[in-house]
């Protein structure tokens, strides 16, 4: 089963500053051990980055990728407007033109676009691997951001209805099929 790796939003103003994720050093060190385990499969890894009018605009040292990240020439990028990272953009059809039936997905932020592209690409038929220790988000004034990402975690595991499921699994016992 060919598998992708999603990193979702690593970029700096969500990992430096007052939108720094809860344990952000870390969470890069498991999103770059990850990546290196797909590269070395002959997996794709995509990069995706979001982009908006304020904080995150294109082109903007805060919209760029977090600089501990590791990125490689190979690795495919794509940029998004809405949490949902297959909403108006090429990963669908990306995905599709690999022939990519699983997918790994990890980053920023758990309760927000993490959430909401693996609720879609269950939608879309796709099998997802999050990786537990792989992704974080801020605290909310009513939750802690651990709390978040556990709650958000343990939600995805439990979707039944769309048929694949999500499975947990922590950065280093991640297997990938190219």
């Amino acid at each position: 089963m060919p598998t992708a790796l999603l990193i979702i939003d690593v970029q700096t103003a969500l990992c430096t500053g007052q939108w720094a994720a809860f344990n952000i050093e870390r969470i890069v060190h498991n999103i770059n051990a990850a990546s290196a385990k797909a590269r070395a499969a002959g997996a794709p890894v995509f990069l995706i980055q979001h982009e908006d009018d304020t904080l995150l605009q294109h082109g903007s040292e805060n919209w760029s990728l977090y600089a501990p990240l590791h990125v490689e020439p190979d690795d495919i990028l794509l940029r998004k407007t809405a949490t949902d990272s297959f909403h108006n953009t090429e990963l669908q059809a990306q995905l599709l033109a690999r022939n990519i039936t699983d997918l790994i997905l990890c980053g920023l932020q758990s309760d927000f676009c993490v959430d909401t592209t693996t609720r879609r690409a269950l939608a879309l038929g796709y099998p997802v691997q999050l990786i537990a220790d792989g992704h974080s988000t801020c605290d909310n004034g009513l939750l802690s951001a651990a709390q978040i990402s556990a709650h958000h975690a343990l939600t995805l595991a439990n979707i039944e209805s769309f048929g694949p499921r999500v499975t947990t699994p922590l950065a280093d016992e991640l297997r990938f099929s190219a």
